[in-house]
This record gives structure tokens, sequence and C-alpha cells, in this order.
């Protein structure tokens, strides 16, 4: 159904699995007001929805189920989807990041905005995915402060002391703002029948708060308007991206206080984690307290490893530019989205301390890191062989990409390597069949694995399909 029609879903979320099956979460908006969903049907019986919150206009439904092993799927509303319910043997994983633009996202040509989207569902038709990983941006909320009076100007103008009820009618707005985004993506052509068959892992990232969150100066972040800006994100993104409230925080993130929302799942021969990058974020530290006892007391099983880094972990000597850049006036404004990464002088200390972190899970399995967020397509390793780590970065499933020459740019210059770890150099490599370090097209990531061997294909909106890279 059309998303300004109020409707939307079901999306599923995953949840876990065992030997027995999978652990699932259906999402469903309606309008408030309208009927609820009715009864979800699988092998197990008939699942009744639970309304998760009312909000923006919009009533938010959950059904919470599991799928036998030998089952094909579940039955919603009269309409029937699969689902992969088979995780110990050869299986797929998609990867996506940057669904959105800054500017005008809203009125974009659909068939245009998603058309990777639709790509990556005539994908799954052929060889159907078990899970969809979302990296980061997985909307652009930046216009959502637009239209109020408190909001205007973010970040440059943010008033010294709202009334409590003008923070109350900013809520309201942020609420409609970013609900109106969520249902422009989750209801889009493309885009609806993935998310009601494949089951979805998000981390978030600075667009699905604002632009820069956490880089932005202090006093803009930790004001009234801020704080009701982050709050009414944060609500957002559980709502919408993990079927989730407040209430069940505890067992979904590894901080049970929800300070941090970094998580962690097992598959069968697989751990797949996310550090939240973003809710404990400042100007001059990329996690806090929560989030470093949960990176650091995290202890990997089975033969892989994926990390989900919304900010690419393995890069280019970017401090060197930052210090260049701040030296010339007209380029200080890009002084947020520098300080954004992990190669920041800010952040170098911490860099070190994730990139230590990593190298001691790589001594129990093979790490890969997934990342987006550059608009870009590329590929990185870490380290000599003996404790080789790769991360494959696919960002612009719909963001347009950066021109050409941006990205000719950049390669040149990550060609001045980094080594941030003694003796584990991080050097900046071409994806498989590529000339550049660097594609500037849209593009999303594919993760197979079969006979217990893991490889990844890039999907380049021009390009086609890359040959596939071992990872084992």
């Amino acid at each position: 159904m059309a998303a300004q029609d109020g409707f939307a879903g079901p999306i599923l979320h995953f949840r876990g699995c065992d030997a027995s099956g999978v652990r699932l979460a259906a999402v469903t908006v309606r309008p408030e007001g309208a009927a609820p969903p009715g009864p979800l049907e699988a092998g197990s019986g008939a699942v009744a929805p639970v309304l998760l919150a009312g909000v923006a206009g919009l009533s938010v439904w959950r059904h919470d189920f599991a799928l036998r092993a030998d089952e094909a799927g579940y039955r919603l509303d009269g309409r029937d989807h699969s689902v992969v319910t088979r995780l110990d043997g050869d299986i797929r994983i998609a990867f996506v990041s940057c669904n959105g633009e800054e500017n005008g996202d809203l009125d974009r040509d659909s068939a245009e905005r998603n058309l990777m989207w639709a790509r990556l569902r005539d994908d799954h038709a052929r060889a159907p995915f078990a899970l969809l990983l979302q990296g980061g941006d997985q909307i652009y909320a930046d216009e959502a402060t637009q239209g109020h009076p408190l909001s205007e100007g973010w970040p440059k103008n943010v008033p010294d002391h709202p009334s409590g009820a003008d923070l109350d009618d900013l809520t309201r707005h942020l609420q409609r703002r970013f609900a109106e985004r969520y249902l422009m993506v989750l209801a889009a052509e493309g885009c609806a029948d993935l998310f009601a068959s494949v089951p979805s892992l998000s981390v978030w990232d600075d667009h699905d708060i604002c632009d820069g969150w956490g880089s932005l100066p202090e006093s803009c972040t930790r004001s009234a308007v801020g704080q009701a800006l982050f709050a009414v994100a944060r609500q957002m993104y559980l709502l919408f991206q993990h079927g989730a409230t407040d209430a069940d925080v505890p067992a979904l993130f590894l901080d049970p206080a929800g300070g941090n929302l970094g998580w962690r799942r097992d598959l069968p021969g697989v751990t797949l984690w996310a550090p939240d990058l973003r809710s404990e974020r400042c100007r001059d530290r990329v996690m806090g307290p929560a989030g470093w006892t949960a990176v650091e007391s995290l202890q990997p099983t089975g033969d892989h490893v994926f990390m989900v880094s919304s900010v690419p972990l393995l890069g280019p000597r970017l401090s060197l530019m930052e210090t260049l850049m701040m030296a010339i006036p007209r380029m200080q404004h890009y002084e947020d989205d520098l300080r954004d990464q992990w190669q920041s002088h800010a952040h170098r200390d911490e860099w070190r301390r994730m990139l230590e972190q990593v190298l001691r899970m790589r001594q129990a399995a093979p790490v890969t890191i997934l990342s987006g967020e550059i608009h870009l397509a590329t590929r990185a390793d870490m380290g000599p062989d003996a404790t080789l780590i790769r991360q494959l970065v696919a960002s612009g499933i719909s963001h347009r990409a950066p021109p050409k020459g941006y990205a000719r740019a950049l390669g040149l210059f990550a060609g001045l390597g980094d080594a941030p770890l003694p003796g584990h150099p991080i050097r900046i490599r071409p994806l498989p069949g590529q000339r550049h370090r660097y594609v500037a097209e849209r593009n999303f990531l594919t993760l197979d694995r079969r006979d217990g061997q893991w490889q990844a294909v890039w999907h380049l909106e021009h390009s086609g399909s890359t040959p596939p890279l071992a990872l084992d």
C-alpha cells in the first residue's frame, strides 16, 4: 500500500535462531483508528498482534513468532510470505547502506530512487536471502527539523530557553516528519516485498538522526532542542528499524540500560555484531563506557565474524586531510564530516583501541568488517596474512554517487597508506575487476556461504556485478 495512506508492512526483524528455526518480529503500520492486522499464521499456530505504539497519527503493531527450519514462511492478512529458515548450510546475506539523500528525498522519482532496491529484490527472487544487514543512514532525516520555529535554524541557530509546551510541540512535529520518511522507505515499491520476506538487522548512523550528529558543537546537541531531536530519532529508530520500544532494549542490545544500542546475533558458524557509534558520540569520543564495555567483553563464536561499522574502520590517512582542510578557511565547513571518521585526530586513540579489539577477535576466527557511509564502493585490508582483516564498503543503495573525479582523487590520497597499529598496515584495494580504489556508482553487497566458504559480490549500478571475492 502507498506510504501516504499510512500503511506499511509487514516488516521482518531478526531476533535470533537455534537448531529448531528462527525467531522473528513482524511490524505492521496502520493509520490511527484503522482495523489492526489479523493474526499471523505460521506452522506453530496463529499469533495475535500487539500494539507497540501510537505515534504521529499511526498505530504500530507487532507479531512475535518463530518458524521451524522445515517451514517455508508465514501468512498475514491473506498474503503468503516466504522466509529462509535453514541457516546452518549455504546461506545468502545482503548488505545495504545510505538509503536516501540529504535534500529532497521525499520528492524523488520512486523508480529512479529505488532502482538498486529493485535489483536487490530480483536477486532475492533468484536466490533468496536469509538476512538483510542495514549499515546506517536507512533514512535521511536532515530536513525533519524544517518547518518548526524551534528547529528551523538547526544547527546554526538554537533557542536558549524554549518552553516545555514548545518542546512538546517540537516533539510532535519531529515525530510526524520522521514517520513520514520511514513510511516512504518501508512501503516503497521494490522494497516492501523484500522487507516482508527478509528479516533485517540494522545499525544507525548520523542521518538517521541529523547530519553530523555527535560531531556538531555540543552547544547544539546538548541543548533542549538537540535532546528533543535525539529522543525522537531514537524512538523512531527502535520502532521502525528494530520493531522495538524501550521495554525491548535489554533483550535486543548489548547494553541493557540502552545508553548504547550495539547488538550481537549468532547464526550457525557466524557471529554478527555492530557497535553503536552514535548514541554516546560527542566531538571528542566515538563511544562511551557502555559501548566500550560491550565491545571489550564480546567473545565471538563460530567460523567467521562479521562486524558492521557504520563508519569505515579501515580507511586512508584522513587525519592528514583534516589538518590540510582546517588550514583553509573555505574548507572548514567540512570539519564535522572529517570529525565523523575514525581516523580524525580527535578519535585516533579510540581508533587504535577498536582495531586492537578486532585483532583480538581475529584470533578466534576470520573477521570481515562491513561498512557504508561514504557513498562509494571500496574494500580494504589490514595486517599481514596471518592476521588479515578485511573490510567491504557498500555505500549508496539509493544515494546518488559523487563525481568520478572525487573518487579518483580520494583513491590517490589513499595510496599514502596508514598503519595506526605497528606491523598492521591498512591498504585500500580496488574491487575485483575494477582498476581504481573507489567506485562512484550506487551499489549493494551480497555475501554467500557455499560449502562453508564465504564470498562477497558488489552489485554496481552501471558496471554490474563484480567477480566474487573469497573471504576465508
